[in-house]
């Protein structure tokens, strides 16, 4: 079994995961349960899919999910700005932190991709 727990991007992707926990006990009941439960699951299911995507053979499907997953958590974390119920402060830091979590999404699939094909 391979391990996960020590990737950069699956420490970042846990990293986010909390500090979303704590920024969504401040949004109004409306968002709660919807919104901020939405982005909460996504970034849970995105932990999911790092430690799958370790694991994989073929890493290239796994990763190009990943980066559509964070892409997805970007916008609702940038709506839940623009409709003001996710603080200045709490947006900036997560904005911050998954720009870099897409960063390190994309240099992973671009050095995997480079690795196969020097393999074939």
């Amino acid at each position: 079994m391979a391990q996960y727990q020590h990737l950069p991007i699956y420490k970042q992707t846990y990293d986010i995961l909390l500090r979303t926990m704590s920024a969504t006990k401040d949004f109004p009941r409306e968002y709660k349960y919807t919104l901020g439960q939405k982005i909460k699951d996504e970034l849970i299911e995105l932990v999911v899919m790092i430690y799958r995507a370790n694991s994989a053979a073929d890493k290239a499907q796994h990763i190009e999910s990943i980066v559509e997953r964070v892409q997805a958590i970007q916008l609702m974390m940038r709506l839940s700005h623009a409709m003001k119920i996710l603080s200045r402060r709490h947006y900036a830091a997560l904005s911050e932190m998954t720009d870099s979590l897409a960063k390190q999404a994309q240099g992973w699939l671009r050095s995997w991709g480079k690795g196969k094909t020097e393999r074939v």
